[in-house]
């Protein structure tokens, strides 16, 4: 392979940070307030939970900048390589509140402040068309925590501030200088870390280095530093291999790269069916869907990760990829046992294809969770019924949380096959899902009610089928 450049270079509002001797896993946070002094950038969870930390990362598209709220507690530096960098100082150089800041404190939407910060930069993302934008307030800040003020105010300031575009020019020009043909690599003692720029790069990377990590958006990775404080030896990252990042909408359905990010998925995604794109809007708050990408989601094999379930319903495949070619399996087949997959040595994810639902297919995809916005699952439940003439001829259900992987419920499937659409079908599948699994008891749910929920949200299929308005509440709470 060419020698590949080493450094880390960003842009601070107008300014270049040129960084040698990178640590591949140093946080932007850290960065910012040990070394750059920009405290303002807060730091309450270290997980990417509460929204303290919010700044904007801008990457190059085209002739303009996309913008998006990220959380630096979990931000590795060189991941900021070739990209631009406001933080909340960003607003007030000339030494007075910015617009948006005066709004704030005009209308008490502020009392300990800790937390101020981050809910000034999700909504100055709002309010400059930053990706994510132009979604509720309530959403846009659904990853900001607050203890103490009340969110009143705040979701006030946010409606009341009228948005205000970026003029970028000179920042595009700036941004355009940074950017490499090739990739970026660094030494840090005896640890490796690489951002390639191309598929055949990463196959090469893994063929030498099969032990190496792969880091799309750091929201799993960046808490086993964080949290877990461990030390990671060898890293790779994949925001910059743009076939990764692609997205291809076509009529026998949807394939989105590894590295696409759930905030730019998420319309694609509620196109396929609405139940989907509503789960999307609650995995995590925007932060996390800025950085956080589909693929990453599959590959980590979490059991209570929400992306798996809906797309094993759905039919997807998976294709892998190494320096020996392609290989596509369904994506039910990829989760073997609680973290392990079939993955072989040197291979990685490289997309997923997700086929259109049938034009009479019945569909639920729902998940549960103690709180409604930013938080893991209880239960993720996903189905596809295909019905014809009042019959049931095919039916895909698949759960997260209910077991060691995401998994498919094939007495449950069999209990509703070739059977007709009847209340009588949907109680025995529903009884029968208690042979399909054997949940935990843990700190989101017992054993007992993971299975009536889940049970429960098979019935909700049904009643929703019937014209009746269920809410998740009410399914959950029914047979409780």
């Amino acid at each position: 392979m060419t020698k590949d450049a080493s450094s880390v270079r960003f842009l601070l509002d107008d300014e270049l940070i040129a960084l040698e001797d990178v640590d591949p896993t140093a946080t932007l946070l850290d960065h910012l307030r040990g070394r750059l002094r920009r405290t303002g950038t807060k730091e309450g969870c270290a997980e990417g939970d509460c929204g303290a930390c919010t700044v904007l990362v801008g990457e190059l598209a085209g002739e303009a900048i996309a913008w998006r709220a990220v959380n630096a507690c979990i931000l590795f530096l060189p991941m900021l390589d070739g990209r631009a960098l406001l933080t909340v100082e960003s607003l007030s150089r000339t030494g007075e509140l910015h617009p948006l800041q005066a709004l704030m404190a005009e209308n008490g939407s502020s009392q300990c402040g800790f937390c101020t910060p981050g809910f000034v930069m999700s909504l100055y993302g709002r309010s400059c068309g930053a990706i994510g934008g132009d979604l509720p307030v309530a959403d846009v800040i659904a990853g900001n925590l607050c203890r103490c003020t009340g969110y009143g105010p705040i979701l006030a300031a946010g409606a009341a501030f009228e948005p205000r575009p970026r003029d970028d020019g000179p920042l595009v020009e700036a941004l355009k200088a940074l950017q490499r043909s090739k990739g970026s690599r660094g030494r840090f003692g005896d640890r490796l870390w690489w951002a390639p720029r191309t598929v055949e790069a990463v196959a090469e990377i893994l063929a030498e280095h099969p032990d190496a990590r792969l880091v799309a958006g750091a929201t799993d990775v960046g808490l086993w530093v964080t949290k877990g404080l461990r030390t990671l030896e060898k890293l790779v990252f994949l925001a910059d291999v743009a076939p990764l990042s692609q997205m291809e909408e076509e009529a026998g359905g949807l394939r989105l790269g590894a590295a696409v990010r759930y905030a730019d998925a998420h319309q694609a995604l509620g196109r396929l069916h609405p139940d989907l794109g509503e789960l999307v809007r609650r995995i995590g708050g925007l932060q996390v869907r800025n950085a956080g990408t589909l693929g990453g989601n599959i590959a980590n094999g979490s059991p209570i990760g929400d992306g798996p379930p809906p797309l094993i319903a759905l039919g997807a495949e998976l294709t892998l990829r190494s320096v020996d070619g392609r290989r596509t399996l369904p994506l039910e087949d990829y989760f073997l046992d609680y973290g392990k997959q079939d993955r072989r040595p040197g291979e990685f994810v490289e997309s997923v294809w997700i086929p259109h639902p049938g034009a009479g297919d019945v569909i639920l995809m729902a998940k549960l969770s103690k709180r409604f916005d930013s938080d893991i699952s209880a239960v993720c439940g996903a189905f596809a019924l295909s019905i014809e003439a009042g019959e049931i001829r095919t039916a895909r259900i698949a759960f997260g949380g209910m077991a060691a992987t995401p998994r498919r419920a094939p007495a449950c499937e069999a209990a509703l096959t070739g059977q007709p659409f009847s209340v009588e079908t949907i109680e025995r599948a529903a009884q029968a899902l208690r042979a399909d699994y054997a949940p935990l008891t843990d700190v989101r749910g017992s054993a007992a009610y993971r299975l009536e929920s889940a049970a429960n949200l098979l019935r909700r299929l049904w009643r929703r089928e019937q014209g009746e308005a269920v809410s998740v509440l009410d399914v959950v709470m029914a047979h409780g």
